[in-house]
């Protein structure tokens, strides 16, 4: 079959012979079932490690967490917005002291997207 051509011998040595190209991608399917949970631990850990660089600005910083956020969501692991907001400004860098003092000052509460 052509397409055992094309998949890694790692793979195809722990598949049993398949004639069908349905079943055969069904086999290797069910064989890589990805586990939520593990995949969930995987996100908070790149959440919780994502710091504020010089190289990269504040609006992709932000939109690199949120989006982490977004996937987590996915996965039923939710958090609140004004958490966001707190965990995002804590990680600035210390020249953004000013930024974290005027959110602190207001009585609105800021939304991500703002």
């Amino acid at each position: 079959m052509y397409i055992k051509t094309k998949i890694s011998a790692g793979i195809c040595g722990s598949i049993e012979q398949h004639e069908n190209v349905c079943e055969l991608l069904k086999v290797i399917d069910e064989q890589f079932v990805t586990s939520d949970k593990a995949l969930a631990s995987t996100l908070i850990m790149k959440f919780t490690s994502l710091k504020l660089t010089c190289i990269k600005g504040v609006r992709e910083h932000i939109m690199e967490m949120t989006n982490v956020v977004a996937q987590l969501k996915k996965l039923e692991v939710e958090m609140s917005k004004s958490f966001l907001v707190h965990f995002i400004l804590n990680t600035f860098l210390p020249q953004y002291g000013p930024f974290k003092i005027s959110y602190n000052t207001h009585k609105d509460k800021w939304l991500v997207y703002q």
